[in-house]
């Protein structure tokens, strides 16, 4: 299989998994792959509803379900002992909302592809001087193409990713701005969509993505 950053290049799309029913989680990801999704994150739960150590479960049996064929990482992740977790049980990288130099470093000590969340150009910079491998813009609904922009002209060796807000239709111009890719959640893998168990659709609502993101 080819290295995590070749295949996000070449389909620049991170599928987000939240609160997905172990029985319905590798039905769930064939139906991503068939649509072109090659990266997917399955995220903490931070109400307290599953622990974390469930969630970890979720991403072994997610790992060697699709193993050959995608990476699987963890989303909402803000505590050492999650990212601890993600690596014991074959994850690949490693999601934040937020900026945390001890996550990013603790990430890339395992060897584990390292995202962090950021909003602003200050926590952009603290995300790349601590090693990030890759920074998301969170909420991207709220910066917008413009701020892209405008952050990579100091800050050209940034590789931005776009999550929450991002449609087919708005894509291209995160794209021309200069991200490199986005995470994509209810817009693919919709509740809906889970509990009539419409993995066709779901299959659908991933090549949308991916083909507009080419």
């Amino acid at each position: 299989m080819k290295s995590f950053d070749e295949l996000f290049l070449q389909t620049r799309v991170v599928a987000i998994l939240r609160k997905v029913e172990p029985s319905l989680l590798c039905d769930v990801l064939d139906a991503l792959y068939d649509g072109g999704i090659r990266l997917a994150e399955i995220t903490y739960d931070h109400s307290g509803e599953i622990s974390d150590e469930t969630i970890a479960k979720n991403i072994r049996a997610a790992h060697e379900h699709m193993s050959g064929r995608m990476y699987i990482g963890a989303g909402t992740v803000t505590r050492a002992s999650q990212v601890e977790l993600t690596a014991s049980v074959g994850g690949s990288f490693i999601i934040s909302p937020n900026t945390d130099a001890e996550i990013i470093k603790l990430s890339r000590k395992h060897g584990l592809i390292s995202m962090p969340g950021a909003m602003t150009v200050s926590e952009i910079s603290t995300a790349l001087d601590a090693g990030a491998d890759y920074v998301k813009l969170f909420p991207a609904s709220s910066l917008g193409p413009k701020f892209v922009k405008a952050v990579l002209a100091p800050f050209s060796d940034a590789r931005l990713v776009a999550v929450s807000g991002v449609t087919p239709e708005n894509m291209r111009e995160y794209l021309d701005a200069g991200c490199v890719g986005f995470g994509i959640g209810s817009g693919i893998v919709q509740s809906a969509l889970l509990s009539k168990r419409d993995f066709n659709a779901i299959s659908e609502n991933a090549r949308r993505y991916v083909d507009a993101a080419r």
